[in-house]
């Protein structure tokens, strides 16, 4: 298969549309056929996630018409809830696949090579999914998209975010077509420039947490990098997570480079536990030692209403378990490497969930002595935002049961 590769060597575009191997329609097509011989559990699991979709979608369309601050748990003083955090948590993690496919096909790391396409085509979905949800969190989302063209604002955050995730998926999309017609070196420019613009807008993204002078918690320059390292460690645990899962739909047997590679993400996943290890004891230590804002938004993660969250799924479901299991097994099972990549996505998932609330608990106003508020403020999720949330779940899981059909397990050549 791999001598089937094509070289392209246009004089430009118009040349190489014309080189297009006809058999590539047909492939297609049978991708399609074999999407509708799949098994009565894959059709089981294909209509779960459907149907999370609906169910979600009507939820959306609920809070619309009634207004969001009756059915969404946010508030004047806690504008930023689930929403914003599952988007933070979707994009985040398709960077950290971007990064990882452009080690294989960009920089020639052989031993990536082997998840390069399904690491692109996921990375496509889960910014999809990560719109999907905070399209829903945005009182006037139309009219946004529509203003952001005709009247950009260069000196905001959020503006550059819409623009460099719209590019982001623009190219990617364009990458993992290319890959599939075997144009590796379209699929190289292409794909170099979607990791430049995933690096820039996920570097973006931090900031706009860090440049808010307002929230003592997060300002500073150090999450724009931390949401750098933390999305290199998510990606591992999700392509891991996938490739596993695809092979048992799809009935396959792993062969050995797959393994290899499987190996190979899970060894950097651990070295991105340690990275973020570090950082997170930095961030506690540092912060105690802060302003009185950011020493009780410390403190109420060692020891108020948000240590569960923090030493439960942060630390040890986060981090420390998965740490053990993949050094007591030395990267080899891949059983065990599902389980920890499982259980670093739930760690990472409430990862950003505390990081966009708890920097949100401590009244503005606390340092200048004002008594509006007696204490830390609160906020607990509404059911219609949980719902949308698991709808963006449902997105991915479509679009993953779909794509391991259509495309035929996202095999990867060397090139």
């Amino acid at each position: 298969m791999a001598n089937e590769t094509k070289r392209i060597k246009p004089a430009d575009a118009f040349g190489a549309v014309r080189t297009i191997d006809r058999r590539t329609f047909g492939q297609l097509i049978e991708s399609i056929s074999d999407l509708i011989s799949g098994t009565r559990f894959y059709y089981l699991l294909l209509g779960l996630g459907i149907l999370l979709i609906y169910i979600a979608a009507m939820f959306g369309v609920s809070a619309m018409s009634r207004g969001y601050r009756e059915v969404y748990g946010i508030s004047r003083e806690i504008p930023w809830g689930i929403l914003i955090s599952t988007y933070v948590f979707f994009v985040v993690t398709s960077t950290g696949l971007c990064i990882i496919s452009s080690l294989g096909h960009i920089f020639g790391v052989k031993q990536f090579l082997p998840v390069g396409n399904r690491a692109v085509y996921l990375a496509v979905v889960l910014i999809f999914a990560g719109f999907s949800v905070i399209f829903f969190d945005i009182e006037n989302p139309f009219r946004m998209a529509i203003y952001n063209i005709i009247s950009p604002n260069f000196t905001s955050n959020i503006w550059w975010m819409g623009t460099l995730y719209g590019a982001v998926m623009f190219f990617m999309w364009l990458e993992f077509i290319f890959l599939l017609l075997h144009w590796h070196r379209f699929a190289i420019i292409t794909g170099l420039a979607g990791l430049i613009a995933d690096i820039a807008a996920i570097s973006n993204l931090g900031a706009i947490f860090g440049m808010l002078h307002s929230k003592e918690y997060w300002f500073g320059p150090y999450i724009p990098i931390y949401f750098i390292a933390s999305a290199i460690m998510s990606g591992c645990a999700a392509i891991i997570i996938f490739t596993f899962l695809g092979y048992k739909i799809n009935n396959e047997q792993m062969d050995r480079p797959l393994e290899s590679a499987m190996q190979s993400i899970a060894k950097l996943a651990a070295l991105m536990i340690v990275v973020l290890f570090f950082f997170t004891a930095w961030n506690v230590l540092t912060g105690l030692v802060g302003g009185e804002g950011k020493r009780m938004a410390i403190l109420a993660m060692l020891k108020g209403p948000y240590a569960i969250n923090f030493y439960v799924f942060e630390i040890l479901i986060g981090m420390v378990i998965p740490f053990v299991m993949l050094l007591k097994n030395r990267f080899k099972d891949m059983r065990v490497l599902f389980t920890a990549s499982l259980l670093m996505i739930v760690g990472i998932f409430f990862m950003r969930y505390d990081l966009v609330v708890v920097g949100q608990i401590v009244p503005v106003l606390y340092e200048l002595d004002v008594k509006e508020y007696s204490g830390l403020l609160s906020y607990r999720p509404s059911i219609h935002e949980i719902m949308l949330c698991i709808g963006g779940l449902g997105i991915v899981a479509t679009a993953f049961l779909i794509g391991e059909k259509v495309f035929k397990g996202h095999k990867s050549y060397v090139h």
